[in-house]
Protein backbone atom coordinates (compact mmCIF):
# COMPACT_ATOMS: atom_id res chain seq x y z
CA UNK A 1 0.00 0.00 0.00
CA UNK A 2 1.40 3.56 -0.83
CA UNK A 3 2.38 5.41 1.91
CA UNK A 4 0.94 9.11 2.64
CA UNK A 5 2.55 11.38 0.19
CA UNK A 6 5.62 13.36 1.80
CA UNK A 7 5.60 16.51 -0.99
CA UNK A 8 3.26 17.78 -3.21
CA UNK A 9 4.07 19.64 -6.73
CA UNK A 10 4.21 19.53 -10.12
CA UNK A 11 6.66 17.74 -13.02
CA UNK A 12 7.68 19.63 -15.56
CA UNK A 13 9.16 18.96 -19.39
CA UNK A 14 9.55 21.36 -22.24
CA UNK A 15 5.69 22.01 -22.78
CA UNK A 16 4.27 19.31 -20.59
CA UNK A 17 3.65 19.39 -16.76
CA UNK A 18 1.68 17.18 -14.35
CA UNK A 19 0.70 17.01 -10.81
CA UNK A 20 3.02 14.54 -8.65
CA UNK A 21 3.37 13.15 -5.37
CA UNK A 22 6.77 12.46 -3.13
CA UNK A 23 7.29 9.84 -0.96
CA UNK A 24 10.74 8.67 0.85
CA UNK A 25 11.68 5.47 -0.70
CA UNK A 26 13.49 4.27 2.42
CA UNK A 27 12.22 4.65 6.07
CA UNK A 28 13.39 4.27 9.81
CA UNK A 29 10.24 3.76 10.87
CA UNK A 30 10.69 0.01 11.95
CA UNK A 31 13.68 1.01 13.53
CA UNK A 32 13.08 0.23 17.77
CA UNK A 33 13.10 3.57 19.53
CA UNK A 34 12.91 4.82 23.04
CA UNK A 35 11.93 7.09 25.55
CA UNK A 36 13.70 8.37 28.11
CA UNK A 37 11.94 7.88 31.74
CA UNK A 38 12.50 7.94 35.43
CA UNK A 39 13.80 4.99 36.40
CA UNK A 40 12.62 5.61 39.99
CA UNK A 41 9.19 6.51 39.40
CA UNK A 42 8.98 4.83 35.98
CA UNK A 43 7.43 8.07 34.36
CA UNK A 44 8.60 9.54 31.12
CA UNK A 45 10.72 12.39 30.89
CA UNK A 46 9.95 15.60 29.08
CA UNK A 47 12.64 17.93 27.21
CA UNK A 48 12.77 21.57 27.54
CA UNK A 49 14.24 24.22 26.19
CA UNK A 50 16.22 26.57 28.37
CA UNK A 51 17.41 30.09 28.32
CA UNK A 52 21.41 29.74 28.23
CA UNK A 53 21.34 33.12 30.57
CA UNK A 54 18.52 32.77 32.48
CA UNK A 55 17.96 29.20 32.93
CA UNK A 56 14.13 30.05 32.57
CA UNK A 57 11.90 27.60 30.36
CA UNK A 58 11.24 29.13 26.97
CA UNK A 59 7.51 29.05 25.52
CA UNK A 60 7.70 27.58 22.06
CA UNK A 61 6.06 31.28 20.80
CA UNK A 62 9.61 32.87 21.56
CA UNK A 63 11.84 29.76 19.96
CA UNK A 64 13.01 31.89 16.79
CA UNK A 65 15.87 30.48 14.27
CA UNK A 66 19.23 32.46 15.29
CA UNK A 67 22.41 32.50 13.00
CA UNK A 68 25.69 33.41 15.38
CA UNK A 69 27.74 35.99 13.60
CA UNK A 70 29.36 36.68 16.45
CA UNK A 71 29.89 35.22 20.40
CA UNK A 72 26.73 35.40 22.13
CA UNK A 73 25.24 37.93 19.29
CA UNK A 74 22.46 36.19 16.50
CA UNK A 75 20.78 37.78 13.96
CA UNK A 76 16.76 36.19 14.23
CA UNK A 77 15.42 34.81 11.69
CA UNK A 78 11.33 34.58 11.77
CA UNK A 79 9.31 32.39 8.91
CA UNK A 80 8.37 35.58 6.87
CA UNK A 81 12.02 36.10 6.93
CA UNK A 82 11.86 32.42 4.89
CA UNK A 83 9.54 32.81 2.92
CA UNK A 84 10.57 36.24 1.57
CA UNK A 85 14.02 34.07 -0.03
CA UNK A 86 11.29 31.17 -0.61
CA UNK A 87 12.37 29.42 -4.49
CA UNK A 88 10.29 28.88 -7.33
CA UNK A 89 11.97 25.16 -6.85
CA UNK A 90 9.38 24.74 -3.35
CA UNK A 91 6.51 23.62 -6.05
CA UNK A 92 7.79 22.66 -9.49
CA UNK A 93 10.39 20.16 -10.22
CA UNK A 94 11.27 21.55 -13.71
CA UNK A 95 13.70 19.27 -15.78
CA UNK A 96 16.00 21.64 -17.56
CA UNK A 97 18.93 19.21 -18.70
CA UNK A 98 20.10 16.02 -18.68
CA UNK A 99 22.87 13.55 -18.62
CA UNK A 100 24.30 10.36 -18.68
CA UNK A 101 23.49 8.31 -15.34
CA UNK A 102 26.85 7.16 -14.91
CA UNK A 103 28.56 10.63 -15.08
CA UNK A 104 27.15 10.96 -11.86
CA UNK A 105 29.60 9.37 -9.39
CA UNK A 106 27.88 7.26 -6.48
CA UNK A 107 29.70 9.76 -3.64
CA UNK A 108 26.78 12.88 -4.72
CA UNK A 109 23.56 10.17 -4.20
CA UNK A 110 22.01 11.20 -0.80
CA UNK A 111 18.58 9.77 -0.39
CA UNK A 112 15.98 8.66 -3.06
CA UNK A 113 12.19 9.07 -3.00
CA UNK A 114 9.37 7.55 -5.65
CA UNK A 115 7.81 10.27 -7.63
CA UNK A 116 4.40 9.02 -8.71
CA UNK A 117 1.44 10.77 -10.73
CA UNK A 118 -0.63 13.17 -8.32
CA UNK A 119 -3.77 12.34 -9.63
CA UNK A 120 -5.79 10.26 -12.62
CA UNK A 121 -5.59 13.28 -14.83
CA UNK A 122 -2.05 13.91 -15.16
CA UNK A 123 -1.49 10.31 -14.87
CA UNK A 124 -1.18 10.16 -18.63
CA UNK A 125 1.65 13.19 -18.95
CA UNK A 126 2.97 11.89 -16.44
CA UNK A 127 3.40 8.35 -18.39
CA UNK A 128 4.62 10.39 -21.54
CA UNK A 129 7.95 12.23 -19.38
CA UNK A 130 8.52 8.73 -18.26
CA UNK A 131 8.54 7.39 -21.27
CA UNK A 132 10.74 9.74 -23.10
CA UNK A 133 13.56 9.83 -20.19
CA UNK A 134 13.63 6.12 -20.37
CA UNK A 135 14.14 6.12 -24.22
CA UNK A 136 17.05 8.85 -24.05
CA UNK A 137 18.47 6.63 -21.61
CA UNK A 138 19.31 9.56 -19.38
CA UNK A 139 18.61 10.98 -16.03
CA UNK A 140 17.09 14.29 -15.35
CA UNK A 141 18.90 16.98 -13.44
CA UNK A 142 16.50 19.36 -11.64
CA UNK A 143 16.57 21.68 -8.27
CA UNK A 144 13.72 21.25 -5.29
CA UNK A 145 13.15 23.53 -2.27
CA UNK A 146 13.11 20.56 0.89
CA UNK A 147 12.81 21.87 4.21
CA UNK A 148 13.25 25.42 3.26
CA UNK A 149 16.92 24.16 1.53
CA UNK A 150 16.89 24.44 -2.12
CA UNK A 151 18.73 20.71 -3.14
CA UNK A 152 19.98 19.48 -6.55
CA UNK A 153 18.09 16.47 -7.40
CA UNK A 154 18.11 13.61 -10.12
CA UNK A 155 15.09 11.83 -11.39
CA UNK A 156 15.56 8.23 -13.69
CA UNK A 157 12.54 6.70 -15.11
CA UNK A 158 12.08 2.93 -12.62
CA UNK A 159 9.57 0.23 -13.66
CA UNK A 160 6.23 1.93 -13.99
CA UNK A 161 7.13 5.13 -11.85
CA UNK A 162 10.25 7.86 -11.64
CA UNK A 163 12.95 7.81 -8.70
CA UNK A 164 14.25 11.27 -7.36
CA UNK A 165 17.35 11.15 -5.51
CA UNK A 166 18.59 14.65 -3.84
CA UNK A 167 22.05 15.03 -4.20
CA UNK A 168 24.59 16.26 -2.02
CA UNK A 169 25.99 20.07 -1.56
CA UNK A 170 29.23 20.84 -3.38
CA UNK A 171 31.03 21.14 0.18
CA UNK A 172 29.59 18.20 1.51
CA UNK A 173 31.70 16.06 -0.80
CA UNK A 174 35.22 15.27 -0.77
CA UNK A 175 37.36 14.51 -3.42
CA UNK A 176 38.82 10.91 -3.32
CA UNK A 177 41.92 12.16 -4.70
CA UNK A 178 43.60 13.23 -0.78
CA UNK A 179 42.86 9.37 0.60
CA UNK A 180 44.01 7.40 -2.65
CA UNK A 181 46.94 9.34 -2.51
CA UNK A 182 49.56 7.33 -0.77
CA UNK A 183 48.02 4.29 -1.74
CA UNK A 184 50.63 1.56 -4.12
CA UNK A 185 49.25 1.73 -7.61
CA UNK A 186 46.60 -1.89 -8.15
CA UNK A 187 48.35 -4.64 -9.06
CA UNK A 188 47.49 -7.34 -11.78
CA UNK A 189 44.93 -9.58 -10.00
CA UNK A 190 45.73 -12.90 -8.00
CA UNK A 191 44.39 -15.49 -10.42
CA UNK A 192 43.08 -17.47 -6.79
CA UNK A 193 41.64 -14.48 -5.89
CA UNK A 194 39.58 -14.38 -8.90
CA UNK A 195 38.41 -17.66 -8.70
CA UNK A 196 37.48 -17.42 -4.89
CA UNK A 197 35.15 -14.04 -5.91
CA UNK A 198 33.48 -16.00 -8.91
CA UNK A 199 32.71 -18.74 -6.50
CA UNK A 200 31.06 -16.52 -3.99
CA UNK A 201 28.67 -15.14 -7.25
CA UNK A 202 25.02 -14.85 -5.94
CA UNK A 203 22.08 -13.41 -6.08
CA UNK A 204 21.10 -10.22 -3.91
CA UNK A 205 19.17 -10.82 -0.79
CA UNK A 206 17.62 -7.99 1.23
CA UNK A 207 18.36 -10.77 4.48
CA UNK A 208 22.09 -9.49 3.80
CA UNK A 209 21.15 -5.78 5.54
CA UNK A 210 18.91 -6.83 8.11
CA UNK A 211 20.06 -5.68 11.65
CA UNK A 212 20.76 -8.70 14.30
CA UNK A 213 20.92 -5.80 17.00
CA UNK A 214 17.56 -4.64 16.33
CA UNK A 215 16.19 -8.60 16.44
CA UNK A 216 18.66 -8.86 19.83
CA UNK A 217 16.71 -5.63 20.99
CA UNK A 218 13.47 -7.03 20.35
CA UNK A 219 13.48 -10.10 21.80
CA UNK A 220 15.38 -8.52 24.96
CA UNK A 221 12.04 -5.99 24.77
CA UNK A 222 9.50 -9.15 24.53
CA UNK A 223 11.51 -10.67 27.77
CA UNK A 224 11.61 -8.07 29.86
CA UNK A 225 8.19 -6.89 28.82
CA UNK A 226 7.08 -9.59 31.08
CA UNK A 227 7.56 -7.50 33.81
CA UNK A 228 6.78 -3.84 34.07
CA UNK A 229 6.93 -0.63 35.92
CA UNK A 230 3.21 0.59 37.08
CA UNK A 231 2.76 4.32 36.23
CA UNK A 232 1.03 6.01 39.67
CA UNK A 233 -2.47 6.88 38.91
CA UNK A 234 -3.48 10.73 38.58
CA UNK A 235 -5.07 10.13 42.34
CA UNK A 236 -1.81 8.99 43.57
CA UNK A 237 -3.20 5.45 44.01
CA UNK A 238 -1.60 2.54 42.83
CA UNK A 239 1.79 1.19 42.98
CA UNK A 240 4.45 3.30 44.25
CA UNK A 241 7.17 4.42 41.98
CA UNK A 242 10.23 1.73 41.19
CA UNK A 243 8.23 -1.33 42.35
CA UNK A 244 8.30 -4.10 39.81
CA UNK A 245 5.30 -6.07 38.99
CA UNK A 246 4.41 -9.08 37.32
CA UNK A 247 1.86 -9.36 34.88
CA UNK A 248 0.90 -13.06 35.29
CA UNK A 249 1.16 -13.34 38.93
CA UNK A 250 -1.38 -10.39 39.12
CA UNK A 251 -3.49 -12.03 37.19
CA UNK A 252 -3.38 -14.97 39.35
CA UNK A 253 -3.97 -13.09 42.61
CA UNK A 254 -7.00 -11.55 40.48
CA UNK A 255 -8.54 -14.76 39.76
CA UNK A 256 -7.94 -16.42 42.89
CA UNK A 257 -9.88 -12.95 44.96
CA UNK A 258 -12.83 -13.23 42.48
CA UNK A 259 -12.69 -17.33 43.22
Amino acid sequence: MARQAYWKGYLKLSLVTCPVVMTPAVSESGAVRFKMVNGATGNQVESRYLDAITKKPVPPAQQVKGYEQAENEYVLIEDEDFEAVALESTRTIEIAQFVPAASIDWVWYDVPHFLLPGDKVGAEAFAVIRAAMEQSGMVGISRLVLQRRERAVLVEPREKGLVLWTLHYGDEVRGEADYWADLPEPGKPDPAIVKAIGARLDHWSKEWVEDPVQKALLRLIARKGKTSRRRPTESGRGTSGGEVVNLVDALKRSLRKSG
